[in-house]
């Protein structure tokens, strides 16, 4: 069975997504990658959607969905990417690794239409650094 590894933000619109999306990407069929949110919602930002496009990832058909939904099974990493879900984060069954790598909400930019999408765009890029990072690592494991 594939290992899960779930990614927590507190609204499950943003932040958690683009986790998700990058990891996938770069794990394929090594683990099962989820998002979710200690209060989720209810959709996932229509930038989230449109910065992660622009790099090749669809997410269009992600939902946003409460870390309730994963209490009742093995879970072995939890990656926490802002500080209210690193508080809110219960301890999940199988839980063998947490790691805690907290990213400004890009849904809570203001300005102008461009700054916000930029903003959008930045997080995504540092996002993207970090968990693919995090995937390198994770493959060279399991070639090991």
């Amino acid at each position: 069975m594939k290992p899960t590894i779930l990614i927590l933000c507190t609204g499950n619109s943003c932040r958690s997504h683009l986790g998700e999306g990058f990891l996938r990407a770069a794990l394929g069929e090594l683990a099962n990658v989820q998002s979710a949110g200690s209060n989720p919602t209810g959709y996932v930002h229509p930038l989230a959607i449109k910065v992660m496009a622009e790099a090749g990832i669809d997410i269009s058909g992600h939902r946003s969905k409460h870390l309730k939904e994963f209490l009742e099974q093995p879970v072995t990493t939890v990656i926490t990417v802002c500080g209210n879900a690193d508080q809110a984060c219960p301890i999940f069954p199988g839980q063998l690794n947490r790691h805690h790598w907290p990213f400004f909400d890009p849904a809570k930019a203001t300005g102008s239409e461009e700054e916000i999408l930029k903003c959008f765009r930045s997080i995504r890029d540092e996002i993207r650094r970090v968990f693919e990072a995090y995937a390198d690592g994770l493959r060279d494991a399991a070639k090991r």
